[in-house]
Order: C-alpha cells, then sequence, then structure tokens
C-alpha cells in the first residue's frame, strides 16, 4: 500500500486546546477573586443597567442552584468531564475542536478547583458566581465559556467538521 497519495494530516491540536483552557483557567479564577474583594458585603453594581449586574453569590448547587445538597457528586462529575475531555482532546487536530474543548477543558477544570479548594471543605465547595443576568441567573466568566464551548461542539457536529481536521471522501455509487 502506497502513502504517496495518502492526504497529509493535519498536526495534533492538544496543545490548543490545553492552552484555551489555561487561559480560561486564568481568566476566571482572576474574576472570582476581583468578585470576593469587591463585591463582598456591597450592593449589587449595575454594568448594563438592571439586565447585567455584578452580584457576589456561593453556588454549592449546579446552574440554577439546581441540586444544592449534592455538592461533592458535582465534584465528582467535573472531575470525570476534566479526564474525558483530556482523553478526547488527545485525537484533536481541527482547530475548531481544539478551542471548544479547551473551553469545555477550562470551564469544567476551574469548576473541579472551586469544588475542591473552596468553603466550605474539600469536594463540597462553592462555586463563587457574581454576573447576575436580570435576577434569571447569576454565573462567571467559566460559565460563559462553557456555554460557548458547548454551541461551538454543537455547530461542529452539525457542519459534520471531524475531530481529527480530515473530510471524509464522499464515496461515489459510481461503480
Amino acid at each position: 500500500m502506497s502513502t504517496e497519495n495518502a492526504p497529509e494530516l493535519p498536526p495534533r491540536r492538544l496543545l490548543w486546546t490545553l492552552l484555551v483552557a489555561a487561559v480560561l483557567l486564568a481568566a476566571d479564577q482572576l474574576t472570582k477573586w476581583w468578585a470576593v474583594d469587591a463585591l463582598t458585603d456591597r450592593a449589587p453594581i449595575p454594568v448594563i443597567g438592571d439586565f447585567i449586574r455584578f452580584r457576589l453569590l456561593y453556588n454549592p448547587g449546579a446552574a440554577f442552584s439546581l441540586g444544592a445538597g449534592s455538592t461533592w457528586i458535582f465534584a465528582i462529575v467535573a472531575a470525570v468531564a476534566v479526564v474525558a475531555l483530556l482523553w478526547i482532546s488527545r485525537k484533536v487536530r481541527s482547530a475548531g475542536w481544539a478551542i471548544a474543548l479547551g473551553l469545555l477543558l477550562g470551564g469544567a477544570t476551574t469548576h473541579l478547583g472551586d469544588r475542591l479548594f473552596r468553603e466550605p471543605g474539600f469536594a463540597r465547595g462553592h462555586v463563587v458566581d457574581f454576573i447576575d443576568y436580570n435576577g434569571w441567573f447569576v454565573g462567571n466568566v467559566a460559565d460563559i465559556a462553557l456555554f460557548f464551548g458547548a454551541v461551538a461542539l454543537f455547530v461542529l457536529s452539525f457542519r459534520g467538521v471531524p475531530i481529527d481536521g480530515v473530510k471524509q471522501a464522499e464515496e461515489t455509487s459510481a461503480e
């Protein structure tokens, strides 16, 4: 079998995924540090009127504070997500997939860090939320990244962009 006509594979993009995740992790933790320092014992700060406000909240649950009594379960789920995303990221050759997975990996990692190391204790920590969306929900930078990472994965999958970056040749029925 000759490899002369075989298409050259694009380079692996694991480093891109890890870089996006690291930048997101730093940005999320820095903004949470700012929020705890600047917003503790303060009234909400309007950013875009009352539609977007900065308001400090410690979330023991998942989205919309669901499962507040099951924080340790969210720590396990986040740990499994981090491991799975790292495993999948090893195969990535598509820049789009690398960025999308980096957003998910960074978001999952920073939430895992909150669950493990924030008060009230190991694997029971509360996530720092501070971006109030008109009272509908309160989130953070990691939540924004998780949302856009999930949307990107949906779009990439819908458009048929393969994770390995190689378009499959269309089969013809010319036989």
